[in-house]
């Protein structure tokens, strides 16, 4: 419409014009650069003579509406940009339910939130939470619409350098900041962006791993932590740059040298912490000592163990990798075979209704319990016990059980001891195993 609306104005506008017949291909394609079926009219227009100069007008009118209509066009058929949010689910689901000591700022009654397509905005959350030293703390929302006193109360913090990787922390926000200057070109994202990256360089150890918390701190916080991802997470991460993903082309080569090195150190540190149990490799442990790479104890219910539910991310990395040397291909197939002979058959876990019960640490109102069923799908307990492989639970007072019905209640439905993760690797190992190990099923 846009095309012959102009059209008709410049010839009704310009009297005792010559008009030629020609076909609309042969204007269209040889100014605009386009086929004529992009066009919205009939397939022949009438045009001014060459030599009088109001042709020139029309021209330029012509070319002004067939843009216009194109721009028209890929703005209704244009959709608002968003980022996946679902990194930060963890850190969300803290601030709001759960009172965390050292939190800066504390969520309103019904607190607002961006939208998902609010992409800058969040990502200047994101910068407001980043400390000086290019990382970030844990538990806040980085959808919630601060009010200007809280962000000021941000500010003055920045250089609390209480960073961490816990809860998908640091390596989720680089993500989005890298993405929304993909979108936007943005400078300021770009920069905070790379500030993380250095902050997750400086934060590996010598030996590969990487700590909960950095600057390290004291306890179980400066183990090498595969719990909730955060090895995992970060590996990824680089993977991601090092793949070549388009979001991360802003990454400059010698930056890119640098965490190629890195991710080298940390796939040596995930072979040699495979748990070995007497000739027979395993998985692995949710935290490691980050001197002689032991198992350890983390949190008072998180004993040293075989853990498969942070296994599952360890060995999909594995499997993600191309040409995979043959230590990574043994890794993937001793992990899998144990996903397999752990599996735990004809069980369930419900949970149900309960009084409510406040504690120090959350509210209960629900419980959980085992129920026999014969019809269920595999399941695998959280922990292991090392040695004996037996299903091993705990308490908050480091107590070791061998059922969840001997867990009090307050962890019994507050910790996710069951899980059916292995299955995601189970599912994918066919096709690797084909393409990686094609002499050797560990599931036949």
């Amino acid at each position: 419409m846009g095309f012959m609306l102009v059209f008709f104005i410049c010839v009704q506008s310009i009297p005792n014009v010559g008009l030629h017949l020609v076909q609309v291909k042969k204007i269209y394609g040889n100014v605009a650069g386009q086929n004529s079926k992009q066009l919205k009219a009939p397939a022949y227009i009438y045009y001014p003579q060459f030599n009088d100069m109001r042709y020139i007008l029309f021209l330029s009118a012509l070319l002004l509406s067939c843009f216009s209509s194109k721009a028209q066009d890929s703005a209704q058929t244009s959709k608002p940009i968003s980022i996946s949010l679902a990194g930060f689910s963890d850190d969300t689901h803290h601030w709001y339910d759960i009172n965390e000591k050292g939190t800066v700022i504390l969520p309103r009654p019904g607190h607002p939130q961006y939208k998902a397509t609010e992409i800058t905005a969040i990502a200047d959350n994101i910068l407001l939470y980043q400390k000086d030293n290019g990382g970030w703390p844990k538990n806040y929302d980085m959808q919630a619409i601060l009010t200007p006193e809280q962000a000021d109360s941000l500010v003055k913090v920045k250089q609390v350098l209480n960073t961490t990787f816990d809860n998908s922390n640091t390596y989720t926000q680089v993500e989005y900041l890298s993405k929304t200057y993909f979108y936007t070109k943005t400078e300021k994202y770009k920069a905070a962006a790379l500030k993380g990256f250095n902050f997750i360089l400086s934060a590996q150890y010598g030996n590969g791993g990487w700590p909960q918390y950095y600057p390290l701190e004291k306890g179980y916080s400066r183990y090498v932590t595969y719990n909730d991802d955060a090895f995992g997470g970060i590996m990824w991460l680089l993977k991601d740059v090092l793949d070549g993903k388009p979001e991360y082309s802003f990454v400059n080569e010698k930056i890119r040298r640098q965490m190629q090195t890195a991710f080298d150190k940390g796939l040596a540190c995930i072979l040699k912490t495979q748990i070995n149990d007497a000739g027979k490799p395993t998985a692995w442990c949710q935290q490691y000592d980050e001197i002689d790479l032991q198992p350890a104890w983390a949190r008072k219910f998180e004993p040293p163990s075989i853990c498969n539910r942070e296994s599952v991310g360890i060995v999909q990395l594995l499997m993600d990798i191309k040409d995979p040397s043959k230590a990574i291909i043994d890794a993937v197939q001793d992990a899998v075979t144990w996903f397999k002979v752990s599996e735990i058959r004809g069980i369930r876990v419900e949970t149900f209704a309960a009084p409510e019960m406040l504690t120090p640490y959350r509210i209960s109102r629900t419980d959980r319990r085992v129920v026999n069923d014969s019809l269920a799908a595999p399941i695998w307990t959280r922990y292991y016990e090392l040695k004996t492989h037996r299903p091993l639970f705990c308490n908050r007072d480091s107590k070791v059980v061998y059922s969840l019905a001997e867990v009090e209640r307050e962890r019994r439905d507050g910790y996710g001891w069951y899980t059916y993760e292995p299955q995601k690797a189970l599912k994918a190992y066919p096709a690797w195993q084909k393409k990686w190990a094609p002499g050797k099923n560990v599931l036949e």
